[in-house]
């Protein structure tokens, strides 16, 4: 029958307000590629967005925007009077994402829970030596030592008993390292021998579903309709990586995403003068650094570790690179808005005469080279790699000291600074909880340097005994005098060139709504929708 006129046109009209009120696809423009898809073989921030913020969930999380915990597939859970076990209430009903390759047969429960720490706590756990890099941020915050046991009370219990009372375990407990993935999906992978596939095809509960990836192209996700907390406003999420931030903002103007993540500081004024565009902005728990390697000829003296530090010009490096009012002259390893920064502590005059004294005094020849690893294209803690690391090697010259730039794709760097192969690494660190602590343990402590993640490769007894008494301590203003002395050992040792620490921005379209800028640097799209 043919449609009479006026019904054509109230069917068109439906239409259309169909198709308006109809979920976008959602393109962000990212600085990299995350390093694999199964989370608790890494540590760095571009692969917890990719991985850890999409596909996965953990029993708590952060409220968005902010460091206060809230319920995630946990609802609730109880303290016992000596902070020594921690009983999780899990959520019911949390269904694993349906893909080609797997199909769950039941919800997420205790078992689920149970094995993604056991694969990490215990050796004899069968899946314990599938990751070929271990399990870093697990080891390097001393996990291993923490957890005494992680046992399943019932379907939806789960209890867990520590060695030590430890303060910001909880915090701890909403890092990526700590999320669920599903038991059921890892005995189909060991059946088949198919262990690998948990880092290339990856399940978890989180608010998107992995689709596919394309190495140093892009990351496709689709809305998760089963998602606990409602299906995501966008219908899809695509990351496309771009590794210079001059081409993520052309590509912002241009509509070609919606977002940009990690725009140069000295690009803000224009992003906010553009009347399609916004930035979110705000001070992040952020450091950069350059890691000296303390295992190395002449970098393992003390001495010539504090000429380089008063060798480099810092102020001059952040007027370069973050430019007036968006950094701060790094100090200390963490930024002051954090509990325990010691406000007496002050960076050494700059100081060529004296720098150069040192050197002699600790026998290094005119004219040494020393490598310095850094990254190509940029992001918050380093916008400009290459103008940062020419900045070093100019003003290491001026005291007969040269610097091998050696510029590198961001996991080939990392992988290489794990190795210790550098005698300098650029570095940069978000901190995933709010806690001093996260700064301190998987980068400065004696663990972290064996597993590689402490590019310093420094061990400090000292300092080590200090920030574990830190760890158990439950009173703010105990843990805050450990934390000061630890940073007074750590300017003796000067295992590191502390540079800066900054402000964070995201760029996006006006059109964009429900994002959330975190202090934490995550990027967390599950609320994210284009207009």
């Amino acid at each position: 029958m043919k449609m009479l006129p006026l019904r054509a046109a109230i069917a068109a009209a439906l239409l259309s307000v169909a198709i308006g009120a109809s979920a976008k696809p959602l393109v962000v423009c990212t600085e990299a590629s995350p390093e694999g898809f199964d989370m608790v073989q890494y540590t760095t921030a571009v692969t917890a967005d990719a991985v850890a913020e999409t596909i996965f969930n953990r029993l708590v999380d952060f409220k968005p925007g902010t460091t206060e915990i809230q319920p995630a597939l946990a609802e609730s859970w109880d303290i016992s009077p000596d902070a020594l076990t921690y009983t999780f209430h899990l959520r019911k009903g949390v269904k694993f994402h349906t893909t080609d390759y797997f199909k769950p047969t039941r919800d997420m429960n205790a078992d689920d829970v149970v094995w993604s720490f056991q694969r990490q706590l215990d050796p004899k756990h069968p899946w314990h030596d599938k990751s070929s890099v271990g399990f870093p941020y697990f080891e390097s915050m001393g996990f291993k030592e923490l957890l005494k046991s992680v046992e399943k009370v019932d379907e939806h219990t789960v209890r867990f008993t520590l060695t030590r009372p430890e303060a910001p375990f909880l915090p701890d407990m909403a890092m990526a390292f700590a999320s669920i993935y599903p038991a059921e999906y890892a005995d189909q992978l060991l059946k088949a021998n198919k262990t690998a596939d948990l880092n290339n095809k990856p399940i978890g509960t989180g608010p998107f579903v992995f689709q596919r990836y394309a190495k140093d192209a892009q990351v496709r996700f689709k809305a998760n309709t089963e998602y606990f907390r409602g299906t995501p406003p966008s219908e899809a999420l695509i990351l496309a990586i771009a590794t210079d931030n001059n081409v993520r903002l052309q590509k912002l103007k241009a509509n070609e995403c919606q977002v940009a993540l990690y725009p140069k500081p000295d690009d803000i004024p224009s992003i906010k003068a553009d009347a399609n565009l916004h930035v979110a902005e705000m001070d992040a728990m952020t450091t950069s650094y350059t890691a000296l390697n303390t295992t190395r000829k002449y970098m393992s003296d003390v001495r010539v570790r504090q000429a380089i530090e008063i060798a480099f010009d810092k102020q001059a490096y952040v007027n370069a690179l973050f430019g007036p009012g968006n950094a701060s002259v790094g100090v200390n390893p963490y930024p002051q808005t954090l509990l325990g920064f010691n406000h007496k502590l002050q960076n050494p005059p700059h100081d060529l005469d004296k720098a150069r004294a040192l050197l002699k005094e600790a026998g290094v020849p005119e004219g040494t080279v020393f490598t310095l690893f850094t990254r190509n294209g940029g992001g918050p803690t380093n916008p400009n790699p290459m103008l940062g690391a020419q900045m070093m090697q100019a003003d290491l010259a001026k005291v007969g000291i040269k610097v091998d730039i050696r510029v590198m794709e961001w996991g080939e760097m990392l992988k290489r600074a794990k190795n210790g192969e550098h005698d300098m690494v650029s570095a940069g660190w978000a901190g995933d909880n709010g806690d001093p602590d996260n700064f301190l343990t998987p980068m400065l402590s004696c663990e972290a340097a064996k597993n590689g993640e402490n590019y310093a490769r420094w061990c400090n007894a000292k300092f080590q005994a200090l920030i574990d008494q830190a760890r158990e301590k439950t009173d703010p203003a105990e843990r805050s005098a450990l934390y000061e002395q630890a940073q007074e050992i750590f300017h003796q040792d000067q295992p590191w060139i502390s540079m800066a620490h900054t402000r964070m921005f995201t760029a996006m379209r006006k059109n964009v709504e429900g994002y959330h800028i975190s202090p934490l640097t995550t990027n967390n799209f599950a609320t994210t929708q284009v207009k």
